[in-house]
């Protein structure tokens, strides 16, 4: 029998991940791939979002709690996950604002890289997912974490490079997160709009009039069944996402009609494939698959 495929995704706070690629990873891990989330901060500059949890003992222990609400949505989703060990940077109120010493946006590359070189090497994925190399929003955090992704793809199968964190592996394809596009927003939109339902989507919409597409979706992947297992490992992370609030207004069964992928864009590959696609493994092939080293 051949290894199962095995995936990982590299976040860069708690909570990322049931934002960005859940329903994916939830539908992969239940068809048999490994599937690995790799946090890289703690979250713990991150503020209380949901009003319920504006508490003192909620504000006063915020690192404590991110990782408990962390451990529940892993459960939910049906993956591991590992936190890399760096601080949250915070969300900065101006461009003039400096990052607080020591965070993870002003580590070198090589520093911030390292771990997740080594877990890369330790699970040896196939699959790379990220952010795009703005962030997906221009939070310090997501941009460093699309620059150590990257680091981490391209360096990681080098003898050479990162000494002491394993044997190489090479993974095969590398890519970006597409979740928040116009076109998904314009659709959902016009789709409450037409059935008399307020749509919330107006000003997302409005944000992408002078910021143009830079990466085209190249990969949409059905997972429309697990849009309720997303749901629930986003509503575990209680601090950071309000049951009330925006990302809860669409209906499931509105979003499984409209709209049942989770969208990607393919930044780098190793192996032959052919655009678009509808799985993230697509060209990987039996004989390229190696069991992990655990």
């Amino acid at each position: 029998m051949s290894a199962p495929l095995r995936l990982m995704a590299v976040h860069a706070h708690p909570d990322d991940e049931s934002s960005k690629g859940a329903a994916t990873m939830a539908r992969y891990a239940r068809e048999g791939v490994e599937v690995l989330v790799c946090t890289l901060t703690g979250g713990e500059r991150g503020s209380v979002l949901n009003p319920k949890m504006d508490r003192p003992e909620i504000v006063d222990n915020i690192g404590e709690v991110r990782k408990a609400e962390m451990a529940r949505a892993r459960e939910i989703l049906g993956v591991r996950q590992e936190f890399m060990g760096f601080i949250d940077s915070g969300l900065p109120e101006s461009e003039e604002e400096e990052l607080p010493e020591g965070c993870f946006a002003l580590q070198k590359l090589e520093d911030a890289s390292a771990p997740l070189v080594a877990a890369v090497r330790a699970f040896r994925p196939h699959v790379i997912l990220t952010y795009d190399d703005d962030g997906g929003y221009p939070h310090p955090d997501h941009i460093m974490t699309n620059k150590v992704s990257v680091e981490a793809f391209e360096a990681a199968g080098d003898p050479d490079r990162y000494p002491g964190t394993g044997d190489p592996w090479q993974p095969l394809k590398l890519y970006y997160q597409m979740g928040f596009t116009k076109e998904r927003f314009e659709a959902l939109h016009e789709a409450m709009t037409a059935r008399g339902m307020g749509s919330p989507y107006s000003d997302w919409i409005s944000r992408w009039e002078d910021r143009p597409a830079k990466w085209p979706v190249t990969t949409r992947v059905p997972c429309g069944d697990y849009f309720e297992l997303r749901d629930e490992a986003l509503l575990a992370h209680a601090t950071q996402v309000d049951p009330d609030g925006f990302w809860f207004v669409c209906p499931r069964d509105l979003q499984r009609e409209i709209w049942p992928t989770e969208d990607y864009h393919l930044a780098r590959s190793l192996v032959d494939t052919e655009l678009p696609e509808d799985d993230l493994f697509t060209g990987i092939h039996a004989e390229e698959v190696s069991p992990a080293c655990h």
